[in-house]
């Protein structure tokens, strides 16, 4: 694992009412963690800040390589990347939708397209590269969010309700791609309510309750 995160007293409020307390963690041993809680617990709120989409109220988010912390610059950012729980598409196929990602880092064409045949593949998306996007299931959407996440190769990955309202079938996909990820030493922070999907797939459970990140 090249790349490590660590929060420390990470506080965040809407409207003056207090979402999290001060949350201190280190994700610095890889693999998957889960983190479970009520709806409004700050699951994903937690998620969005560490994966620098908001700036906690207080606190330091720090990413760190090698036993250096790094800049919160584009640099950094290109080797994270979030999946939110409702994936927005591009009118357009779905090999183009997955392909976006490396079009604009000028990628050469040919290793564009082995790159997407061989994500599209490991989504079982295959026999979809040339439909329309915006035809596709909620499932098969969330699977091309996924795929438009992994194309670019993170360090690591946040997944903010991979499988909420994904029927059995995608959901079975969405969790066998998970491990995939781990094996290619992507580090995955999930968040979830099905206690277990958390079981089946985390190394490390982590609760968030009253504000507060605790050890599940």
């Amino acid at each position: 694992m090249s790349l490590s995160l660590k929060i420390e007293n990470v506080w965040k409020s809407y409207n003056r009412e207090p979402v999290l307390k001060g949350c201190t963690y280190s994700f610095d041993k890889g693999g998957i963690y889960a983190l479970m809680g009520q709806n409004g617990s700050g699951k994903s709120t937690l998620l969005r800040i560490c994966s620098m989409i908001e700036k906690p109220d207080k606190g330091i988010v720090s990413y760190i390589s090698a036993g250096n912390v790094l800049e919160q610059d584009i640099s950094l950012k290109r080797k994270i990347t979030l999946v939110l729980p409702t994936v927005g598409v591009f009118n357009d196929s779905v090999y183009r939708n997955v392909a976006y990602g490396l079009k604009i880092r000028g990628i050469p064409y040919k290793e564009i397209r082995e790159r997407v045949c061989n994500i599209l593949e490991l989504v079982k998306l295959t026999h979809k590269k040339d439909q329309h996007a915006l035809t596709l299931s909620s499932g098969e959407t969330q699977r091309v969010g996924i795929a438009r996440a992994l194309i670019i190769k993170p360090e690591m990955l946040f997944l903010d309700e991979p499988t909420a309202s994904v029927d059995t079938a995608n959901t079975k996909i969405i969790e066998d791609v998970i491990p995939e990820m781990k094996s290619r030493g992507i580090t995955i922070i999930l968040t979830t309510h099905d206690q277990l999907q958390a079981k089946r797939l985390a190394d490390q459970l982590l609760i968030v309750k009253d504000g507060k990140l605790i050890n599940g």
